[in-house]
C-alpha cells in the first residue's frame, strides 16, 4: 500500500527539519549545563531557546544566503536579477487567477521583462526575453535540465518519458522517437485522410440536427485517432463515441430529449471519453504542483491524484500495449531462425509501439513514452487546430483569403497532397500567427545544474543560483511590441510574408518559439503543422460561414474585462485555459455550414 503524499512529506522532510534544531540546541543546552561551568539556566531560558531557534535560524540562512548570493554575481561580473514583493498565497492567486499569464505580465510591467517570484521560500526566475529563452534551450543547453523538482512533480503521470526525463534516459527516449518523424512518415497524407472524413462527418450530422458543436472536443478526438494509427499501428477509433451536446440543450432544439440523453450517455462511457478526460484532468494536477512547489505533497495529503489519473489512463493503453507485445513476441518466435533485426534499425511497416518494444520489454518504461508522445502528438495539434477555428469565427477576410488559396492549389473536389500544403504560403502563416498568439504551451521552464548568468543586452548578465528554476513564457514573448512591431497584438498572417517578417523575425528568430528550440526542440512540429494543413483544407472544402455559439459557450470572459495597452485581455471571446497545453476553457462551441447550405442560400 502506498504512503501517502501528505505522511510521505511529513516524515521525510518537514518532521526531520522540525526537530533537528530544537535537539541540537537542547543538546547543546545540556552539555552547557553539565560542563566545567555549570551553567544552570532557568526554565524560561530553556523554553525561550526552543521556540526561537527557528525564526533565528530563518534570519540567520537568510541574511547569510543574500549576503552569499550578492558576493557569488559580483565575482561573476553579474547583477541581481530583481525580486517580485508580496506574500505566497497573494503570487499564486495573481497567477491562478485573471486572463492567461496575466500576474506575469503586470508583474513584468512593474519589474522588467526578468524577475524572481518566491512561493514557499523558493525563487523562481520568469523570463520573456528571446535571448534569456535561447541560452536556456541552446548556447547554454549543458547548463539546464529539467531538474529533480520536475521530475519529483510530474512522475505520478509522465513517469521518466522524453519531457519528463535529463541525461542518458532523455537521450535513450530522443533517439528511439527521432526515426518516426522522417520525412517520409509525416508526409503520408493517407494518415489524415480516413480520421478528417470521419470527423468531419461526425460534425455535418450534429450541425445537420441543428445543434452547435463543441469545435474542441471534435479535433482532440481527430488527433488522438492519428496519433495512435501513426504509433500504433491502429487508431483507438475516438471519433465513434460521438459529440457531447451543448450544456444548454433544450426544447428549443429539433433532436428530442431522449436522443440527446442517449447519444450523451454513449459519449460519456466512451472509452476514450474516459481516457481523455483522466489524463485532462491529469496535467491540471501536475501543473498545480508545479505552482504549489516542494510542498505539493500537503495539498494531495492523502491520495496522489495524478496517480490516480495515470491508473485511468493505463486501463485505455494497456491492452494496445499487450497486444504489441504478444505480436512481437509471436513474430520473434517465428522468425527465431532467420537472424534478428538491430534495435536502431527502423522497419518501413514497423511502428513506434513496435520499436519500442523491441527496444526494452519493461513495460513501465514503454508505457511512460507512450504517454509523453501521445501528449505532444495530440493536445498541441488540437490546440492549434482549436485556436485557428475559432480566429475563423471572427474573421470573415480570413477565412475568404484561405478558401481562395486553396481553390487555387487544390480545389474543392479532391484531397490535398504534401506538395499541395507545402505551396500554399499563406496557410502555412495562418498557422504560425495562429500559433504566435495562441502558443500550444504557453509557460515551460528549466533548471540549472550549477549556478550560471544570462546575458543582459543592457548591462551585466543576470545572476542565476543554482537550481533555481527558470520560467520562460512564450505567450507573453509573442505579444511583445519591442520586439513584433506595433501591432503585435493583432491577428495579422501577413506578418509573416512581407516586410515585417525580414525586420523582427529573420535577425532574431528565437522571437518565435512554438515548438521550443535546441537539442531539446519538438520533433513532431512538422508532422503537427502537416496534420493541422490537412485537417483545415479539408475542413473549407466542406464548410463555410463560421459562428461562434455564444449563447452554448459555457465559459466566456468576464464584463468587466476591457481592452487595454500591451495585452489581448478583453478582446477574445473565449476563456483561455491552460495545463501543460492551451485550451479553450469548457470547449469551442461554433456553428457552421456546409457549402451545399450556402449555394443554397445564394451565396458565393
Amino acid at each position: 500500500m502506498a504512503i501517502p503524499p501528505g505522511i510521505e512529506l511529513i516524515f521525510k522532510d518537514i518532521l526531520p527539519n522540525a526537530f533537528k534544531l530544537p535537539f541540537i540546541t537542547l543538546l547543546l543546552l545540556k552539555l552547557l549545563q553539565q560542563s566545567p561551568f555549570g551553567v544552570n539556566l532557568p526554565t524560561w531560558a530553556w523554553v525561550g531557546a526552543l521556540a526561537t531557534v527557528h525564526p533565528a535560524n530563518w534570519i540567520v540562512s537568510t541574511l547569510y544566503n543574500m549576503h552569499r548570493v550578492k558576493n557569488e554575481a559580483a565575482a561573476r561580473g553579474a547583477m541581481l536579477v530583481p525580486r517580485v514583493k508580496g506574500g505566497s498565497f497573494e503570487l499564486i492567486g495573481k497567477i491562478r487567477n485573471g486572463y492567461m499569464a496575466e500576474g506575469f505580465f503586470e508583474w513584468s510591467r512593474q519589474y522588467g521583462q526578468t524577475y524572481i517570484f518566491p512561493i514557499f521560500g523558493v525563487d523562481r526566475i520568469m523570463t520573456m526575453e528571446p535571448e534569456h529563452i535561447k541560452a536556456i534551450l541552446a548556447t547554454q543547453f549543458d547548463d539546464f535540465h529539467k531538474g529533480e523538482m520536475d521530475k519529483d512533480q510530474f512522475n505520478s503521470l509522465l513517469g521518466s518519458g522524453v519531457f519528463n526525463s535529463d541525461g542518458e534516459m532523455w537521450k535513450f527516449h530522443r533517439n528511439m522517437t527521432r526515426p518516426f518523424f522522417s520525412k517520409v512518415r509525416i508526409s503520408d497524407y493517407d494518415l489524415f485522410e480516413r480520421h478528417a472524413e470521419e470527423t468531419l462527418s461526425v460534425l455535418a450530422d450534429r450541425l445537420a440536427q441543428g445543434y452547435p458543436v463543441d469545435f474542441q472536443d471534435a479535433v482532440a478526438r481527430f488527433t488522438l485517432d492519428s496519433a495512435t494509427q501513426f504509433l500504433f499501428g491502429k487508431a483507438v477509433d475516438s471519433t465513434s463515441a460521438g459529440l457531447p451536446y451543448p450544456p444548454s440543450s433544450s426544447s428549443s432544439y429539433p433532436s428530442s430529449f431522449l436522443t440527446s440523453s442517449l447519444s450523451s450517455e454513449t459519449y460519456l462511457t466512451h472509452p476514450s471519453t474516459k481516457f481523455v478526460t483522466a489524463f485532462a484532468q491529469g496535467q491540471e494536477a501536475i501543473t498545480l504542483r508545479g505552482v504549489r512547489g516542494k510542498y505539493w505533497r500537503l495539498f494531495e495529503f492523502w491520495k496522489d491524484e495524478a496517480a490516480g489519473y495515470r491508473k485511468d489512463v493505463e486501463e485505455f493503453v494497456n491492452p494496445i500495449l499487450d497486444e504489441a507485445i504478444k505480436s512481437l513476441m509471436r513474430k520473434e518466435e517465428g522468425d527465431m531462425n532467420s537472424g534478428s533485426v538491430s534495435v536502431k534499425e527502423v522497419g518501413e511497416e514497423e511502428t513506434f509501439l513496435e520499436h519500442l518494444v523491441k527496444a526494452t520489454k519493461e513495460k513501465k518504461v514503454v508505457m511512460d513514452e507512450l504517454l509523453n508522445i501521445l501528449l505532444a502528438a495530440r493536445d498541441t495539434t488540437a490546440s492549434l487546430l482549436t485556436f485557428s477555428v475559432y480566429v475563423l469565427t471572427q474573421r470573415p477576410d480570413i477565412l475568404a483569403r484561405l478558401k481562395s488559396e486553396i481553390s487555387e492549389k487544390v480545389g474543392f473536389a479532391r484531397r490535398p497532397t504534401y506538395e499541395d500544403t507545402r505551396e500554399m504560403k499563406y496557410l502555412r502563416a495562418f498557422l504560425n500567427e495562429t500559433l504566435r498568439l495562441y502558443p500550444s504551451v504557453p509557460v515551460d521552464g528549466r533548471s540549472p545544474k550549477h549556478a550560471t548568468t544570462l546575458p543582459n543586452k543592457n548591462g551585466k548578465p543576470w545572476y542565476v543560483p543554482a537550481e533555481t528554476r527558470c520560467v520562460y513564457s512564450v505567450f507573453l514573448m509573442h505579444r511583445r511590441e519591442d520586439l513584433w512591431g506595433p501591432d503585435a497584438l493583432e491577428f495579422d498572417p501577413d506578418r509573416f510574408l512581407d516586410e515585417r517578417l525580414h525586420k523582427y523575425l529573420t535577425p532574431n528568430p528565437f522571437i518565435f518559439l512554438p515548438f521550443n528550440a535546441g537539442p531539446r526542440i519538438c520533433l513532431g512540429q512538422q508532422f503537427a503543422y502537416n496534420e493541422a494543413s490537412y485537417f483545415l483544407i479539408k475542413l473549407l472544402q466542406k464548410f463555410d460561414n463560421f459562428s461562434h455559439a455564444l449563447d452554448v459557450q459555457p465559459s466566456q470572459p468576464p464584463p468587466e474585462w476591457k481592452p487595454e495597452p500591451g495585452t489581448t485581455k478583453g478582446r477574445d471571446k473565449i476563456t483561455l485555459f491552460s495545463h501543460l497545453t492551451m485550451s479553450v476553457k469548457d470547449g469551442l462551441w461554433i456553428r457552421m455550414k456546409s457549402l451545399h447550405e450556402t449555394l443554397k442560400d445564394g451565396q458565393k
